[in-house]
């Protein structure tokens, strides 16, 4: 049994490119008994283009990678080293945010294997639908899964999915990447919530097809044509495959004077994306290989203290909880009635936004999952896990 007393050496792998994902890392460094590196990749390349990563100020050591494959890649993108610096740096910990199916993490369970492998091995998967796999990444898996000592999961249902696959090890439901609540914050002061002259509903994501956006359209065109209601505005910002359908789909309905669209927002601008708002709706719809495995911009929108309308599609209603309405995918009827709900009430809408804000401080935020994830460090090397 290792004693928890002397620091900890924790070696973190994980595909940040942005500060505030980092932020999770900024308060796990604040305990007294955590040292700790990064590792990331030295490019990272998604819809605003390929950037290098930019030098930090963090109170950790940073080290950037180059990565053979794109590093938006989750499954087929590999880390050009063949030691990750173990030979010199003996962690007590090597945690790796990848999937367990993936190369990447194929190749850290090996590199661990003939370098330290005393170390604790952590992974983690978002996954919660158990897809068509061809048989060399069943063995990956398995070859991954046996290496490792615990999988972080996002949601209730990963952890579901490797009990499936006979995974017996710790499978603690924690997300690699929460909010950060110093960047998005309550857009009003007092928490005042007044019926304004127009209604305003956002999506801010992908637009692609298991996304649902098609019926939160029509969810927007039923309520203007049975309410006679010129105040029902929608903002779609985003982009995506499914675009200029989305679009084609607005004009049909003829409601092009009440939807925008608007191309994707970097990290810094989404909290004013999101107080422009009277409520944000994620309207996802479960397909053959995919459900929602957290939604995050619900997460960011509970913390703006911005009302949140879900779909019940995956991990949703667990995210969402009481701090929001739910309604069942794909639901045009049901959606408009969530939508008449919170516009009809402000009294439910100022309910809602400081449950919202209340959830994510206590179970999303990234001090909260940085406090769990240096706790679970304690547990898996004491064996209390």
């Amino acid at each position: 049994m290792m004693k928890t007393a002397q620091r900890l050496r924790v070696l973190f792998i994980a595909r940040y490119r942005s500060a505030a994902m980092e932020s999770k890392l900024d308060w796990m460094v604040k305990e007294p008994d955590i040292e700790l590196r990064l590792i990331r990749p030295a490019t990272w390349e998604d819809e605003y283009g390929r950037f290098k990563q930019a030098k930090t100020s963090n109170p950790f050591e940073t080290r950037s990678i180059p990565m053979l494959g794109s590093p938006s890649d989750p499954h087929r993108a590999i880390y050009q080293t063949g030691t990750f610096g173990l030979h010199r740096w003996k962690p007590d910990i090597i945690h790796a945010e990848e999937e367990p199916d993936s190369l990447s993490a194929l190749q850290i369970a090996l590199v661990r294997r003939l370098w330290q492998p005393r170390s604790r091995l952590l992974f983690h998967t978002w996954q919660n639908v158990d897809r068509p796999k061809r048989w060399y990444v069943h063995a990956v898996l398995r070859t991954v899964l046996r290496e490792s000592d615990a999988v972080f999961c996002a949601n209730q249902e990963a952890a579901s999915l490797l009990r499936r696959y006979g995974y017996l090890r710790p499978t603690p439901c924690t997300p690699s990447i929460g909010v950060d609540t110093d960047l998005f914050r309550p857009c009003s002061e007092g928490g005042e919530i007044k019926s304004p002259p127009s209604f305003t509903i956002g999506y801010i994501g992908r637009l692609v097809e298991e996304k649902g956006i098609d019926a939160l359209i029509r969810a927007v065109a039923a309520l203007r044509c049975h309410t006679g209601g010129d105040r029902w505005r929608l903002r779609i910002v985003g982009s995506g495959s499914k675009e200029d359908t989305l679009r084609a789909l607005v004009t049909s309905f003829q409601i092009d004077d009440a939807v925008s669209f608007g191309p994707p927002l970097p990290g810094g601008r989404m909290p004013e994306a999101i107080c422009a708002l009277d409520a944000l709706v994620l309207p996802s719809r479960t397909t053959r290989v995919w459900k929602e495995q957290l939604g995050r911009v619900l997460l960011e929108a509970m913390a703006c203290g911005v009302p949140v309308i879900g779909s019940d599609s995956g991990a949703i209603p667990e995210v969402i909880d009481d701090a929001g309405l739910i309604f069942p995918e794909d639901d045009v009827d049901k959606l408009a009635d969530c939508l008449m709900r919170l516009e009809a009430n402000p009294g439910l809408r100022a309910t809602l936004a400081l449950r919202g804000r209340q959830r994510v401080e206590e179970r999303y935020s990234q001090r909260r999952l940085a406090a769990e994830t240096v706790a679970f460090y304690h547990q898996i090397l004491e064996g209390t896990a």
